[in-house]
């Protein structure tokens, strides 16, 4: 799924000399969470400072701005906007200095009450320095009202509604957060003695941390030197793990929730051959993340599988193109079929979710200009129904093609012989050994966490999008007259 903007990337150690290049490798490990910015703030126990730029990990951070940033506590973030525009102004971690001294902060999720909030405070004269609901935090830390109680953190994050964690970074300690839903997944490692966090396991596994346990929903960390403290400043509410993450975010390496994304993808996979058989000559995955799906429907199935498309990495994610011709020659550019593969072929290609789907119109039309015979679409995620408020940036009906629009309506959209998606029940059947809650609202419409009218209003606002429908194109949204991210499936 190369169009939907991703949620974004923790990473925090405190107690290791060599915390902001850990904090560097920590980032790289999560790049496909966000490839916007990306930034570090160390500390050494009396000062905090900072460096953030646009771009790739290796773009935004220098061999010089790690040598800069030598200190034993360090907070890193990749970012991909889902509030707040995708500016360097923007780019986390956040660092300000006030009645309260210095504070640092990263942020992955979205205040779903920030607007009204924000209005609040502007009201009362603040001035905010970015469109990022991350700084509607760091000005509740700086008012007395909190600044003035037993736990200031724990009284501000009990004021928040939404889907969050956060890294807070003071001089002498880091104070790691999961929001109360335990929407996100934030773990908990050890290196060389001093203690980290990460989004994913995969950033441990990247720096040599030995995974210790996931930070529980409602609960801060504190991290200072090698030791660590734990709190809680709200009671688990009924949890709303994103199965999106098993989905398509997480790396296939990771585990997150307890469970192997790699075992869980292959499960969806299995699931969807079982469900969905068709008579084909080989399986072929859209890469990157359909790969495992792919794999287990080749095992449960028994047709052959092959590598139907070589994969350009050297084009952008966010790359915006402003004419329809360029939009198409990008599809050509990230993913070019293996014509000796597919030609002649039937093929069986399985994609993680369909979005928007003319990025998937486009593959299927690559392929068949390759020479394949049929081309038969299973999709190893329910239709794609609702909007997501938690930090997925597909926020609006309107840009789902499966709202209000039948299977067989996007299936000649599509121009695939044959589209299946596995169902709601047969997914959480796949994620679900232990019963564990899951957000599936983007398929279900079953929001498990409030979303205010300030927060429909702001989504609507921000939103420069091109609909579409079964049919094509219909119209842009009023908001702007700016190009469309030409890779929006």
């Amino acid at each position: 799924m190369s169009s939907v903007r991703h949620y974004c990337g923790l990473f925090a150690v405190a107690g290791h000399p060599d915390a902001a290049e850990l904090a560097y490798f920590g980032l790289y490990a999560q790049q496909h969470r966000g490839q916007e910015s990306a930034g570090i703030c160390s500390a050494d126990g009396r000062r905090i400072i900072r460096h953030g730029g646009m771009g790739l990990v290796t773009d935004a951070i220098s061999h010089a701005d790690l040598v800069r940033l030598r200190n034993p506590m360090a907070i890193g973030h990749v970012r991909y906007s889902t509030t707040g525009s995708c500016s360097e102004t923007n780019a986390q971690p956040l660092l300000v200095e006030g009645a309260a001294g210095q504070i640092a902060i990263a942020h992955n999720g979205n205040l779903v009450n920030a607007a009204a909030t924000r209005k609040e405070y502007e009201h009362n004269g603040h001035i905010f320095l970015t469109t990022s609901d991350t700084e509607i935090v760091l000005h509740m830390l700086a008012n007395q009202r909190y600044r003035e109680q037993a736990d200031p953190l724990g009284a501000v994050l009990r004021h928040l509604v939404g889907s969050y964690c956060l890294l807070v970074m003071y001089p002498d300690r880091i104070e790691a957060v999961r929001d109360p839903s335990g929407n996100r997944p934030l773990c908990l490692g050890q290196v060389g003695g001093a203690y980290c966090v990460a989004s994913e396991t995969c950033a441990l596994d990247m720096v040599g941390a030995k995974y210790v346990r996931d930070v529980e929903p409602g609960e801060i960390v504190t991290l200072t030197g090698r030791e660590i403290r734990a709190r809680h400043f709200a009671e688990p509410t009924a949890q709303a793990q994103c199965v999106f993450e098993l989905i398509y975010f997480a790396d296939p390496s990771s585990r997150i929730f307890g469970q192997s994304v790699h075992m869980v993808r292959k499960a969806f996979g299995r699931a969807l051959a079982r469900e969905s058989p068709v008579e084909a000559d080989v399986v072929v995955a859209v890469p990157n993340s359909a790969r495992c799906a792919a794999l287990g429907y080749h095992e449960e199935s028994g047709i052959p599988i092959g590598r139907g498309f070589t994969t350009n990495h050297y084009v952008g994610r966010s790359f915006i193109q402003p004419t329809q011709a360029i939009r198409d020659m990008t599809v050509r550019l990230k993913l070019n079929p293996i014509r000796a593969v597919v030609e002649g072929q039937r093929l069986i290609v399985v994609e993680d979710s369909v979005v928007r789907g003319t990025t998937t119109r486009g593959k299927v039309q690559s392929l068949r200009d390759a020479g394949a015979r049929e081309v038969h679409l299973r999709v190893a995620s329910p239709p794609i129904r609702h909007p997501c408020y938690y930090g997925i940036d597909f926020p609006r009906r309107e840009e789902l093609i499966a709202n209000q629009r039948s299977v067989a309506d996007i299936r000649g959209f599509l121009g695939v012989d044959s589209l299946a998606y596995l169902p709601l029940e047969s997914m959480l059947a796949c994620v679900n050994p232990h019963k564990q809650p899951y957000c599936e609202a983007c398929f279900s419409g079953n929001y498990p966490i409030p979303i205010d009218g300030d927060f429909h209003k702001e989504i609507f606002e921000r939103n420069q999008l091109t609909f579409f429908d079964a049919r094509g194109p219909l119209a842009k949204s009023a908001a702007s007259d700016a190009p469309v991210d030409a890779n929006n499936r």
